[in-house]
């Protein structure tokens, strides 16, 4: 009997690695295609923004809206294919701070209003408003570090952002964008400079001593 169970237990066992191997090669296909998707969508974003910022003299005042636009079309673009806000939000993101940064634009004020604007449009789709805020900030956090840029500057100012957004949405949206993003900003600290003590906070960065303070209490409980 006991050698009956032990066949039958290996044959499960052959049924189940089969199983977990079509199902291992299925989402490693899947995931190279929205790899794929994914890159395309920066470049579109990047091009666009670059192109739209050249053919304009003021990029500096420009450059607010041509992001707002950027972020609305997105969603726009969500809302007909019915699914993707989340998948597609660190792509625009990154596209954005990119296509700015081609042209010279201010960075950091356009990864703050970028991702304002992914927030804000979240909600008004009924989207998930953290998790789009979290996507938002990746997007510009990976941006930054792709174009040399200041990370830990780009990643207080987009979680700044993404809580003024959800302040004007209500108080469980900021609960739920703070508890997403929280550790964000002392996490890129960490990554920039392991030596860095987390009191050093720079002058006039409150928002990210509110995420680190945050992170600290909550160690303390």
């Amino acid at each position: 009997m006991a050698k009956g169970e032990g066949k039958d237990v290996a044959e499960e066992s052959s049924n189940i690695g089969a199983a977990g191997t079509k199902v291992k090669e299925g989402i490693v296909s899947s995931l190279k295609g929205i790899n794929e998707i994914e890159a395309e969508i920066v470049s579109l974003v990047r091009n666009t923004v670059s192109n739209a910022l050249k053919a304009t003299a003021t990029v500096a005042n420009e450059g607010v809206n041509v992001t707002k636009d950027v972020v609305k079309g997105a969603i726009q673009a969500t809302e007909e294919v019915g699914t993707g806000l989340i998948l597609s939000t660190k792509s625009v993101a990154k596209g954005i701070v990119m296509g700015v940064s081609d042209v010279g634009g201010d960075v950091l004020d356009v990864a703050g209003q970028t991702v304002k604007g992914a927030v804000k449009g979240a909600a008004e789709v009924g989207a998930d408003v953290a998790l789009v805020a979290r996507r938002a900030v990746d997007g510009v956090i990976e941006a930054t570090k792709e174009i040399g840029g200041n990370v830990e500057d780009a990643a207080t100012v987009a979680v700044g952002g993404a809580i003024d957004a959800a302040g004007a949405i209500g108080n469980t949206a900021v609960r739920a964008v703070k508890d997403m993003l929280v550790g964000v900003v002392s996490g890129v600290k960490e990554i920039a400079g392991a030596a860095l003590p987390h009191s050093s906070e720079p002058s006039g960065s409150g928002k990210a001593t509110e995420v680190s303070t945050k992170q600290r209490s909550k160690r303390e409980e």
